[in-house]
């Protein structure tokens, strides 16, 4: 039995893995986004390739990632490979991505749009103090 691969979980796993919430994912992707319709799209077994795109550009993982991550079959190399105590070899002609690499290399550059949002929230009240005062 094949097993299939749900892409909406694969979007959860990797936002989860950079730390970022759903509101957070959903204010990168812009206006029409919010976190109810993340979390909904984050149940789909298929996503549309130009929305895969545009999360791909917000987490910057590769859309191949969520398209192909197999967490199943990701267990099943690692104990096969290293099961026995042994150091294993796995011989892999299609390598994609490093997702660990990924997350590691990029997670500076979450928290910088966290900053970001805690900026536009302040200047944010700010604008509305001054619209009490007048």
């Amino acid at each position: 039995m094949e097993q299939k691969i749900h892409q909406g979980r694969n979007v959860k796993r990797f936002r989860e893995m950079l730390g970022i919430k759903q509101e957070a994912l959903a204010f990168d992707l812009g206006n029409d986004w919010n976190q109810k319709k993340i979390s909904m799209l984050e149940q789909k077994d298929v996503i549309e390739n130009d929305i895969l795109d545009q999360i791909s550009n917000a987490l910057k993982i590769p859309v191949e990632a969520f398209q192909n991550f197999d967490e199943e079959q990701a267990v099943n190399i690692i104990s096969n490979t290293f099961g026995d105590n042994s150091i294993g070899y796995q011989k892999n002609d299609n390598p994609i991505f490093n997702p660990v690499e990924q997350v590691l290399k990029l997670h500076e550059e979450k928290i910088s749009l966290y900053e970001r949002m805690l900026k536009e929230k302040d200047e944010m009240m700010l604008r509305l103090e001054r619209l009490f005062d007048k």
